[in-house]
């Protein structure tokens, strides 16, 4: 499935939900936000339909998001299903580790492939602070579940924000890839939702990486391994059995090589995150559209695509004023 720009299309994000047990400053209000109606989002019997549709059209990896996906009930049962549909060959799962411990093993089972863990500090007050919420060692007991599983494609999630983490930086990459073949990934503070409302400032990942230099020595290049990929552009510290990825969107446009789409908790088609365009999938299910009329809707609207996401543009009129947990992480 290519859009009109021949990018392959084979990669989609579902958000299960627009629900957190967090409150990252850089994420969500204190106070939280306004809840969607249950009756609004997408049973996991209609996001199996959309994966299957999605699949006889190309797409190989499911990612499940957002919010925190593992507050949705039975979501051990949706990883099963969706691994079981013809032509995906992974499904992964991005969280903030609060809820992983207990389900770590069940998860792995049910044919969870790969798990993205968000995770900004390996201080328990600085934990608090940024998130709200004094949930430390529910992560540590999360990311020790799901080493004790065995599973190889673990990564983890940071945002690097100036005064808040960035001495930390050097110790977090040693903490989780020094030993093992994990990797850690820092994500560039994008302008969405209320991060820069709560005056936050990003590192310039050129930054990131000369701290880690100071602390490592030279980064050396990783070749992408075979598979569906992500933006983030990988390296190796001498003697790590792990990587380091950089994800800079702002500084490093990765729009030409985009693979995804996304979908949203209330079952809208996002092509691209930084924009509006997209189609209401939950309306064409629930006016009973047939499985060849689905599939037609959705070759339309992914040729549609939008060529990039402006994020830079002093203005943008298809430009999303959703947050990043509305849209699926």
């Amino acid at each position: 499935m290519y859009d009109r720009y021949q990018r392959k299309i084979e990669y989609v994000r579902i958000s299960l939900t627009d629900r957190c047990n967090l409150r990252c400053r850089y994420c969500m209000p204190e106070d939280g936000v306004e809840k969607l109606r249950h009756e609004d989002i997408l049973r996991f019997d209609e996001i199996v339909r959309i994966v299957r549709a999605l699949a006889s059209l190309g797409v190989r990896k499911v990612r499940l998001t957002g919010g925190e996906p593992l507050i949705r009930r039975n979501v051990v049962e949706l990883v099963r299903e969706i691994r079981s549909v013809p032509g995906i060959e992974s499904v992964a799962l991005t969280t903030n580790g609060v809820l992983l411990a207990d389900m770590a093993a069940e998860l792995v089972r049910a044919g969870l492939t790969g798990v993205n863990i968000s995770l900004d500090t390996l201080k328990a007050a600085s934990f608090t602070e940024l998130t709200r919420r004094p949930f430390f060692a529910r992560v540590e007991d999360g990311i020790e579940a799901i080493a004790a599983t065995g599973l190889r494609d673990v990564k983890f999630n940071c945002v690097p924000i100036a005064g808040v983490n960035e001495e930390e930086l050097p110790k977090l990459v040693a903490r989780f890839t020094r030993e093992r073949p994990w990797k850690f990934r820092f994500i560039e503070l994008m302008p969405i939702g209320c991060a820069y409302e709560a005056g936050l400032r990003g590192l310039p990942m050129a930054e990131v990486r000369s701290i880690l230099e100071a602390a490592f020595g030279p980064l050396r290049p990783v070749l992408p391994e075979r598979g569906v990929h992500g933006p983030a552009v990988y390296y190796q510290a001498a003697g790590f059995a792990g990587q380091v990825g950089f994800i800079d969107a702002m500084e490093h446009q990765f729009c030409s090589s985009c693979n995804r789409v996304r979908l949203t908790a209330e079952g809208f088609l996002k092509l691209c995150l930084n924009a509006r365009t997209g189609t209401d999938l939950r309306g064409l299910l629930r006016s009973g559209m047939s499985d060849d009329g689905l599939r037609h809707a959705l070759q339309q609207a992914i040729y549609h695509k939008p060529q990039e996401h402006y994020f830079k543009a002093a203005s943008y009129d298809e430009k999303d004023s959703r947050a990043m947990y509305q849209v699926g992480g």
